[in-house]
């Protein structure tokens, strides 16, 4: 039996992937070389309108703009090496690179959970306080929201990856996922209390980064109904709420594709559902986002319209 060390800089582990599929390697790659060129181009239309167009130089889609960048970076961190993997069978990854990997995947998880609270704030201050809100979310003041959430998000992760690199590991180490995910990491390490506590700690800190979140998101979002409420006309309640059915469907994907990966790590589940529940956590909010905003918001719709089929829009105009 091979014997543990904590000594694990010079380790590398092997990421064991979907057991089940192994005769399905091509297809998968395909499949997720499809999926993350979609994610790319999707996003990378969302970005370059709202930069572009200037009657979208607003709060909301500043903190959009935020959004997709980080969604191109949360799927980078992951589906490469996926692809890696399913097309030249590269299951190995260095402890640093794993690691490295490990921080990004949470700390943008984290990110985009306290900047779809940003979002929710946002819309809170339009609908609430209208004859305030250009005097609360000025430039400097999106820049400090944005700013905090991406800072504080990124420290969080921080403490419980250094002590996680401190377990004892076997020399070949094998993580039961397709990419290094903390509590997949933990439970590769040599069973002991520390391995344990590290479990329960990871596992308690996604809960708090993930309900306080949306607890925050809910208490917005039952003021905001209040104020619609308030408002008179049935047309001036369908405006009022039309500007965040977006926001409400990219929350609600992100919190249902959460619940699925939480569920998925204490039910006795094949190893492969397991991490497929995981790894629809990663691409399954990135993928949707841009396509919510297209079709949804009707000034992100017009101003891709305008971009990439600019003689079908005058002609729409004209008529």
């Amino acid at each position: 039996m091979e014997s543990c060390s904590s000594n694990a800089s010079t380790k590398d582990f092997f990421l064991v992937g979907f057991p089940a599929l192994q005769d399905f390697q091509t297809p998968l790659f395909f499949v997720f070389l499809l999926f993350y060129l979609l994610i790319l181009v999707g996003n990378a239309i969302i970005i370059t309108v709202v930069v572009v167009d200037r009657t979208l130089h607003k709060p909301m889609y500043f903190f959009l703009v935020n959004l997709s960048v980080l969604d191109v970076l949360f799927t980078t961190t992951t589906i490469p090496k996926m692809l890696a993997m399913f097309l030249a069978n590269a299951k190995t990854i260095s402890f640093r690179g794993c690691f490295l990997q490990m921080y990004s995947f949470h700390g943008l998880a984290v990110t985009e959970a306290l900047i779809l609270v940003v979002m929710a704030y946002d819309r809170y201050e339009a609908i609430c306080n209208p004859l305030r809100y250009a005097a609360r979310m000025t430039r400097r003041a999106n820049a400090a929201l944005a700013a905090g959430a991406w800072i504080t998000a990124l420290l969080i992760p921080v403490p419980v990856i250094a002590q996680t690199s401190r377990l004892a590991f076997r020399e070949a180490a094998k993580v039961q996922h397709c990419f290094c995910d903390h509590l997949a990491v933990v439970q590769a390490a040599c069973p002991d209390f520390r391995a344990d506590f590290q479990n329960f700690l990871g596992f308690s800190i996604a809960m708090m980064v993930s309900v306080v979140p949306l607890l925050l998101v809910t208490l917005s979002y039952i003021h905001i109904i209040l104020s619609v409420l308030k408002i008179s006309s049935k047309e001036g309640r369908a405006k009022a709420f039309s500007t965040c059915t977006s926001h409400l469907l990219v929350v609600g994907t992100y919190y249902s594709s959460i619940a699925v990966a939480y569920v998925s790590y204490r039910a006795d589940i094949p190893v492969d559902i397991h991490v497929m529940s995981n790894v629809v956590f990663c691409i399954l909010t990135p993928l949707l986002n841009p396509i919510i905003y297209t079709l949804r918001n009707k000034e992100v719709k017009s101003a891709v319209r305008k971009r990439i089929f600019p003689k079908t829009s005058s002609l729409s105009k004209k008529n």
